[in-house]
């Protein structure tokens, strides 16, 4: 009975089923609850079922405690074990579009249209692409370990571990500074972004107050153990954003254009290479894509789910962005947040308060991979406790409140942090390392992901990667770093550190004067 029923309980954990071999093994002799029954399987097999093993442990090994305890456990799963492709895709998809669907028409007015809509599907694909390599690595680390018998039991693996094991600890260490302090900023921005918008609901309170509650409010994430534990929020977070870039689009066209509207964009290259930055920043948002592929039942499903991802989120940038521009045109220049200068409704309301959840939700996914780097420099990470393991992350929440208190620069402080820290994390650094890592001819052989079937040759890919480095660094980095920088300087000068309310007011006098200017 006792064969049967862990037989059962590993069918219907979603892992087993794609592995005949391995299911009759299970037959003749039960796994024990790390599932390291592999011997009569074979090897590529047992390496993908050792890599898919990891997640679903704890939900059956709940399972297996008690039979009649199934129909909870069931319920438990559907709203909090996430580990399906379809998890991964709708944690990414929810992930790129958050607070940045605001500043997009923002970008469009400095880069104009066209610009705005091919720059959008430019950097879509290379993400995409930069999203796969990060995959391969991982899949490659993961499964070099696994040869090695090192178990991930409690342990989440992160992109500067992948780093460290097939590059070394320069590597890991250059990783470990740039993602760390791209999750910072993005939390940061998050934050900013939430007092930004429920500004236009309820003005009483300046936006500095607001960011002092919703930095308490989005304390509370430090009690969501994993990226496991978002499946319910990504479903949630991806119709909210999707209402909200609907409710732009259409509330634009309804609106219509405004009385004397201009469309000069582009016209200064500081301008543009800020709003391509801005762009950069909207389809770099996989810096967290080892901890959602770690959470996965089955790692090596997630190679195209990005892209998919991507595709969908195309539906939900460009026609909001293109709407909202095309009506208000060089208005947007002085108005980083879209709803700013949507006429207010209920509709626009029901926008507002759903961004803030969603980006509740954002600030979780952000602010997760830096709580478990916290968690292993003091040595939580193995802490069973939830409670425990919470009170051990609110140290990481406090900078990040702080930080958005001195730059309250809602859109700029988007290209800044694209251009110095996205560009290394997601775009150079997964590049440079995949052609290190499979630089030598025995490394290309044993790999554990070949190319892709629309890119079958190594050259070939060398090529892109190579592009993707030179042009990253070049336009991303060189000009972009300038622009955005620039920009933001100027950000300083206009409204200050520490700004109370940034843009609630037009400046006026000499500050208006300079920032119309610029």
């Amino acid at each position: 009975m006792h064969k049967r029923r862990a037989f059962i309980s590993t069918i219907e954990s979603g892992w087993a089923f794609e592995y005949p071999t391995m299911v009759a093994a299970l037959k003749d002799k039960s796994p024990d609850k790390r599932g390291k029954n592999k011997t009569m399987v074979p090897q590529k097999q047992a390496e993908e079922a050792i890599v898919s093993n990891e997640t679903g442990n704890e939900t059956r090994e709940e399972e297996n405690e008690d039979e009649s305890q199934q129909s909870m456990f069931s319920i438990k799963s559907i709203l909090w074990h996430g580990g399906s492709a379809w998890d991964a895709w709708f944690s990414c998809a929810s992930n790129q579009v958050a607070q940045v669907l605001l500043t997009l028409p923002y970008s469009f007015s400095q880069l104009g249209m066209l610009s705005g809509i091919l720059l959008q599907v430019f950097y879509g694909l290379m993400g995409s692409w930069t999203a796969y390599l990060i995959s391969v690595l991982y899949v490659e680390y993961r499964s070099r370990k696994e040869k090695e018998n090192v178990s991930f039991k409690n342990h989440v693996i992160q992109w500067f571990e992948v780093l460290d094991g097939l590059l070394g600890p320069y590597w890991k260490a250059a990783g470990l500074a740039f993602n760390c302090t791209f999750l910072l900023f993005g939390s940061v921005i998050q934050l900013i972004a939430c007092a930004s918008n429920i500004y236009y609901i309820n003005d009483k309170l300046d936006k500095r107050t607001w960011t002092y509650i919703f930095g308490a409010c989005c304390a509370t994430t430090v009690f969501i153990p994993s990226f496991h534990n978002y499946r319910i929020w990504s479903f949630i977070g991806l119709g909210m954003t999707t209402y909200t870039a609907w409710y732009m689009a259409i509330a634009a066209l309804i609106h219509g254009q405004a009385e004397g509207v201009t469309h000069s964009g582009p016209t200064k290259l500081v301008l543009y290479f800020t709003g391509a930055t801005n762009i950069l920043y909207t389809f770099g948002g996989h810096a967290v894509t080892v901890e959602i592929m770690h959470a996965m039942w089955k790692p090596q499903k997630f190679k195209y789910i990005y892209l998919l991802a991507t595709l969908y989120v195309f539906t939900l940038t460009i026609p909001s962005a293109s709407a909202v521009y095309w009506a208000f045109g060089d208005q947007l220049l002085n108005h980083s947040n879209a709803f700013s200068l949507l006429p207010k409704t209920g509709f626009r309301d029901a926008a507002v308060i759903l961004m803030l959840i969603h980006q509740f939700i954002t600030f979780g996914f952000a602010c997760t991979p830096l709580y478990f780097v916290w968690e292993k420099v003091i040595g939580m990470h193995d802490t069973k406790s939830l409670c425990l393991r919470a009170l051990a992350r609110l140290p990481v929440v406090i900078p990040i409140w702080f930080l958005a208190i001195i730059f309250p620069f809602f859109g700029p402080i988007n290209s800044a942090v694209g251009a110095l820290l996205v560009s290394f994390t997601v775009y150079i650094i997964p590049a440079l390392a995949h052609m290190l890592t499979y630089r030598t001819a025995s490394a290309r052989q044993n790999a554990a992901e070949k190319p892709p079937f629309f890119l079958p040759s190594w050259t070939a890919m060398y090529a892109v990667n190579a592009v993707i480095v030179v042009w990253v660094l070049v336009i991303g980095f060189g000009f972009g770093g300038w622009a955005s920088m620039t920009n933001f300087i100027r950000q300083i000068d206009t409204f200050g550190l520490f700004a109370k309310c940034y843009q609630c007011k037009a400046p006026t006098g000499a500050a208006a004067a300079a920032a119309e200017h610029h």
